[in-house]
């Protein structure tokens, strides 16, 4: 009996050992999965600014910081829980001082960006000129652009998220986004 008894123990451990034979292999961090709507514009010229553009129609014109100070807007896009933050100001013989303040405000993120990417924007015809950043890495902000005719008008934007900055997780959001930047800079015209 005690024979029947052993046998079947060690029976039993033979089979549970050999059934529960798991390889480990460590697996890398990931990230959900983010569906990226299809890109599809709408002409914005409702707004009390001197200019219009085109933007996606996941974006939002958001006019709040428009009523406590003129000179401010903002573009949502609530779905990918950013903003597009932007400033407007007539230009009263001061254009050199703008574009040290916008040029000195991307190179604040220098601490934390890995690389900083210029390219500048030439339209003669509708005179929009200007610069549009990217900053790759952990910094704050991954874009930002400012355009101006050089005579009259000056705008300025920079993209955040409403996240803690990580560029792994937000990067195919952002480039997703940069895409709607430079249509929205490809759009611009003042009026």
């Amino acid at each position: 009996m005690n024979l029947i008894r052993n046998i079947s123990i060690v029976a039993t451990f033979c089979i549970f050992f050999c059934a529960c034979e798991e390889s480990y292999a460590p697996k890398p961090t990931a990230y959900f999965r983010i569906d990226l709507p299809a890109k599809e514009y709408k002409h914005i010229e409702d707004i009390p600014f001197p200019f219009s553009f085109e933007l996606p129609q996941y974006g939002a014109v958001n006019l709040e910081r428009t009523a406590k100070d003129s000179n401010f807007l903002n573009l949502d896009f609530a779905r990918f829980q950013a903003r597009i933050h932007m400033s407007y100001l007539p230009i009263s013989g001061n254009l050199r001082e703008l574009l040290e303040d916008s040029r000195s405000l991307v190179y604040k993120h220098v601490a934390k960006a890995q690389d900083i990417h210029e390219e500048l924007i030439i339209d003669q015809e509708d005179r929009v000129y200007g610069s549009y950043f990217t900053i790759e890495g952990n910094a704050a902000s991954s874009a930002q652009f400012y355009l101006t005719d050089s005579s009259n008008h000056f705008l300025r934007g920079a993209l955040y998220f409403n996240v803690k900055p990580n560029a792994d997780s937000i990067r195919p959001v952002q480039a997703f986004l940069n895409e709607d930047i430079k249509h929205f800079m490809e759009s611009f015209t003042w009026d």
